[in-house]
């Protein structure tokens, strides 16, 4: 059984709990669990369209699966997905994704936060969804994703989705909302190092930053210490340049006040980019902080990573899927963003029959 593709898979989800009792367990919940989850993989956006993956290739499954009653319908699918405990089923699948990735030392791992399109539902009361992700940047791959409690905001789901990660040797790159003392020392305690945004809502650490790279910048950056790299891109007549300025010397590390809250601090950066279109220009400056000591090429190819994990965790939107019998609970999470990288199928119970 080991040289079967279902062998570690089946490790983790054993570890899911069937709610089901009686008549209700004819299709057992490992094989229900491994085709929706193979389904999603290619492509599959609702009930009907998983039920119909596991019908064309039964032939296939049976090879590592025991369909003891053949294929399970698109009601089945949906009413056990309704009564699985989430958070466990997002565990194992978590940690079989944990399995089977591998991250390579100094890997990027892009944190962020999005809203999940299509997860109003003013008739029924329900609020927008929001989910922080973690993006292995050179693997493509999603790591893990928490739900903000409708309550908080990133900042309280950043650790603990922090948690559910083994970062150690990465660098994590967070946006500015994330740019907190005690995130830092996490990732830190984690065995990873941080590349965090610095904006006003770190008021005298910005305030610091912007004097400091200020003044030199009027000097010509003339400290033997700085790093400089510069990168132009080109596309759809449209010109971006981007230069940065990383330090990683002890007398301009003093320089930041609250120095000792901010674990490790090693690098201190700015960023200003130049966007050029039509007639227009627009420039904008930016400010990081590092426990990483890092030249400026390295680091502005760091961002760089951070920002492209807009493109693969794109939302689609779920309205089409409420015929799926999916209620507002709805596909991965909320809904199936980046679902050929990461899955986490979730949806609240309806009111269909097993079959």
């Amino acid at each position: 059984m080991e040289d079967k593709p279902i062998g570690r898979i089946s490790e983790h989800l054993r570890r899911v709990k069937d709610p089901r009792i009686g008549n209700a367990t004819r299709h057992k919940l490992l094989d229900i669990l491994v085709i929706a989850i193979c389904a999603v993989v290619c492509g599959a956006d609702g009930w009907s369209d998983v039920a119909l993956f596991g019908r064309s290739k039964q032939k296939w499954l049976k090879t590592f699966l025991e369909l003891p009653h053949g294929d399970p319908s698109h009601d089945t699918f949906g009413r056990v997905f309704g009564l699985i405990n989430p958070d466990e089923f997002e565990r194992t699948f978590l940690g079989w994704v944990a399995e089977i990735q591998r991250l390579t030392q100094g890997e990027v791992i892009a944190i962020d936060g999005k809203q999940l399109r299509g997860s109003v539902d003013r008739d029924e009361g329900q609020s927008a969804i929001n989910v922080v992700s973690a993006w292995a940047t050179a693997n493509e791959l999603v790591l893990g994703q928490v739900k903000v409690d409708e309550k908080s905001n990133e900042i309280t789901a950043i650790p603990r989705l922090l948690e559910v990660l083994d970062i150690s040797g990465c660098l994590v790159t967070i946006d500015a909302i994330g740019t907190q003392t005690e995130i830092a020392e996490k990732i830190i305690a984690q065995g990873g190092d941080y590349l965090l945004a610095v904006k006003e809502n770190q008021l005298h650490l910005y305030e610091d930053l912007e004097r400091l790279f200020s003044l030199d910048q009027q000097e010509g950056f003339q400290s033997p210490g700085y790093s400089y790299t510069r990168k132009v891109d080109n596309s759809h007549g449209r010109m971006e340049i981007r230069e940065c300025w990383a330090i990683s010397e002890e007398n301009y590390l003093a320089y930041v006040g609250d120095r000792q809250n901010w674990k490790n601090l090693s690098t201190l950066a700015m960023i200003r980019s130049e966007r050029r279109f039509n007639d227009k220009v627009e420039i904008k400056t930016r400010y990081f902080i590092s426990s990483a000591v890092m030249n400026a090429r390295t680091l502005l190819r760091a961002k760089r990573s951070h920002w492209g994990i807009d493109t693969p965790l794109e939302f689609v939107d779920c309205a089409d899927q409420q015929t799926e019998n999916l209620s507002p609970g709805l596909l991965h999470g909320q809904c199936l963003p980046e679902r050929h990288r990461y899955l986490t199928l979730w949806v609240q119970p309806t009111d269909v029959d097993y079959d």
